[in-house]
């Protein structure tokens, strides 16, 4: 049991990379985000945002077990805070605009997730397991936010013309 909660709370072991475990696992969840923005299920994306959610309730006390509190190793919270970021965002034009919108985004996460201003670094500390995906939720959010602000401000750069 101890091997799947290791495999699913490492992001299929993307979090197992030796430097910026977070970022690797964040920039993975790209490329099945990718496709579900292609058909535009937003349902899809609102539904792996839910599951990474309670996987890592489930995974969360192995992993503080096995490698210390908040372990960078536990990616499945990135993989939940990326996918909403893209929460309501569908793709437009060409693959040359599918592109800057995804990293975009994930440059966005990360900007909120690694420096977490605007109350972040206060969820973080909730209890019971609750900090180790609320902040990358909050994270995902505030990318969210400025992701769909950039997209109406600039729609040309978006391909939302």
């Amino acid at each position: 049991m101890n091997g799947l909660k290791l495999f699913v709370g490492s992001g299929c072991y993307s979090g197992l990379f030796p430097k910026a475990p977070g970022t690797a696992g964040s920039l993975i969840m790209l490329l099945p985000l990718y496709f579900i923005l292609q058909v535009n299920a937003t349902w899809l994306i609102l539904l792996i945002t839910l599951a990474c959610s309670l996987a890592c309730f489930w995974v969360f006390g192995y992993f503080e077990e096995e490698f210390g509190k908040d372990p960078g190793q536990l990616v499945m919270d990135e993989w939940a805070g990326q996918s909403l970021t893209f929460f309501t965002v569908g793709l437009a034009g060409s693959t040359e605009h599918h592109v800057i919108i995804l990293l975009t985004g994930f440059m966005l996460f990360r900007f909120f997730d690694v420096l977490k201003p605007l109350g972040i670094k206060k969820v973080q500390n909730l209890p019971g397991g609750w900090g180790i995906f609320a902040d990358d939720l909050l994270a995902g959010l505030y990318a969210l936010l400025c992701l769909k602000t950039l997209i109406f401000v600039w729609p040309n750069i978006f391909g939302m013309v």
